[in-house]
């Protein structure tokens, strides 16, 4: 087994070190950047590509991106895409949604891609005399969920079952597991294989899995992750696998045995689904935000905290972090900057911006650190990539308090009044405690720090002249300084 990964490992290098050669001699002409958007469910990937494309094709109000603040972009506008078996990010639709229908756009279910490209006058004399310069911002799409699976392609089965069958075993996870664990105790792993058997157990443990992401438990760590989004591959037998008892696979399993097939599907899932992602879109990443929902997990509680927690360290585990020379990028991609964004931030006041970016850098320590140790810049902060809410102060009992102004969702339910989605409201969400260790080491009982209301996306203003002003949003031009600001520079 060993051996056999050591080769597939050597074979996908050389295929990475070819591919990069290829797509390097392309972009004599016109740098590329590909940037990877990627967050766990509903952490907001598809409005943060919506707002960044919208901002910089309209010329959007970013004054901590220099480029823009600067003057020095000439024009922003989409093109087509370069890799034709990807389907494209269909941005215009996800703009009329949120603009027309003040809706959110349907989250990411799949992979997809956008070209936009930047033309800019550098902030150099020197390079100002060459001309203006352009850049391909190659902007990459998927769901959090693949992610989770990468580390998979390091893992046999048994040690997939260890793990899988120890976090479904955890009291925060018990009682949505029974119905599997129930199920994994009546089958023998010995037994010949059945598929009756192999279904109800890849069933029941994918509602396990189902039930673990609902919004009161918000827990990360669901791998495989295709399971909860298997697309056209729903029912095939790389889909139809489940843990199980690792008391029962000691040794080789016996040829025919349930546990033989659970281990060939298993290893399918990693050829057929994982490693393809890995090579044809994950390998080639230069750039990459993690977009992260803080606010659900901290309504959760500290057991959903703590599982987001693991579950983007092993996220990290998956990236190529690091630096290479001019001359070695020829031949291999590394993913030299990583921003770790908490969405959301317009559900707060902005005095708490602050607490929840601190939580959040508490949150992703070890994945920075690691990043961090193999040479990559890694930073965070706390964002909104679509402002949805504005400040006020709100009076009760005597007593000013900071509070935000929304329109809930309709059926958004707050104080036990329901909301018809045309009322706005004043809300004081609540404090985040200075100490992020309070949150993480609170009580399991659910006494959420803040009250976290879904609010529709806002009307767009316009200027006394007339002219619509572009989306609004919290620190999105940080987030873009950051990830793209020293190709413009």
């Amino acid at each position: 087994m060993a051996q056999r990964n050591f080769l597939s490992r050597l074979g996908d290098e050389l295929r990475y070190s070819l591919d990069n050669l290829t797509e390097t001699v392309g972009d004599l002409a016109v740098p590329t950047v590909r940037l990877g958007v990627t967050g766990l469910s509903r952490a907001g990937k598809t409005v943060f590509i919506t707002a960044l494309i919208h901002n910089l094709v309209n010329g959007g109000r970013l004054p901590m991106f220099d480029a823009s603040a600067e003057g020095r972009i000439a024009r922003a506008a989409l093109e087509p895409q370069p890799d034709d078996d990807v389907p494209r990010f269909d941005v215009e639709a996800h703009v009329e949604t949120l603009l027309n229908e003040r809706l959110w756009p349907q989250s990411t279910r799949r992979i997809s891609e956008l070209r936009l490209t930047i033309e800019f006058e550098s902030a150099s004399l020197l390079s100002r005399t060459l001309g203006r310069g352009r850049l391909h911002l190659d902007i990459v799409d998927y769901p959090g969920e693949w992610l989770l699976d990468l580390p998979l392609l390091e893992k046999d089965f048994r040690s997939f079952c260890e793990e899988a069958l120890a976090r479904a075993r955890d009291p925060a996870r018990a009682d949505v597991a029974a119905p599997f664990l129930a199920a994994l105790a009546a089958a023998d792993a010995r037994a010949e294989a059945a598929e009756p058997t192999a279904r109800l157990l890849a069933s029941r443990y994918t509602d396990y899995l189902g039930a673990c992401r609902a919004d009161e438990r918000a827990l990360s760590m669901l791998p495989p992750g295709r399971f909860l989004m298997p697309g056209d591959l729903e029912g095939s037998p790389a889909l139809t696998f489940a843990p199980l008892d690792p008391a029962t696979l000691e040794g080789s399993p016996r040829p025919g045995s349930l546990a033989a097939m659970m281990e060939r599907r298993f290893e399918a899932y990693k050829k057929h689904i994982v490693r393809p992602f890995f090579r044809d879109h994950f390998a080639r990443l230069d750039r990459q935000i993690v977009l992260v929902d803080a606010l659900n997990a901290l309504n959760a509680g500290p057991a959903a905290l703590r599982d987001l927690e693991a579950a983007l360290a092993e996220i990290l585990a998956a990236f190529r972090p690091g630096r290479v020379s001019r001359l070695f990028s020829i031949f291999t991609r590394r993913i030299d900057r990583i921003l770790f964004a908490a969405t959301k931030a317009d559900h707060l006041h902005r005095a708490d911006h602050d607490r929840l970016e601190a939580i959040l850098k508490r949150t992703v320590a070890r994945a920075i650190e690691r990043a961090e140790y193999s040479g990559a810049d890694v930073d965070a902060l706390a964002l909104a990539a679509i402002r949805a809410t504005r400040e006020a102060s709100v009076t009760h009992d005597g007593e000013t308090m900071p509070a935000i102004l929304g329109t809930p969702l309709p059926g958004e339910r707050v104080n036990g009044d329901t909301y018809d989605g045309n009322t706005e409201i004043a809300l004081f969400p609540g404090d985040l405690p200075d100490d992020p260790e309070e949150v993480f080491a609170g009580s399991e009982a659910r006494n959420p720090p803040v009250r976290f209301v879904r609010f529709r996306p806002p009307a767009l203003q316009t200027t006394a002249e007339g002219a619509t002003l572009s989306l609004p949003h919290i620190r999105l031009d940080r987030a873009l300084q950051f990830l793209i600001g020293d190709h413009l520079a």
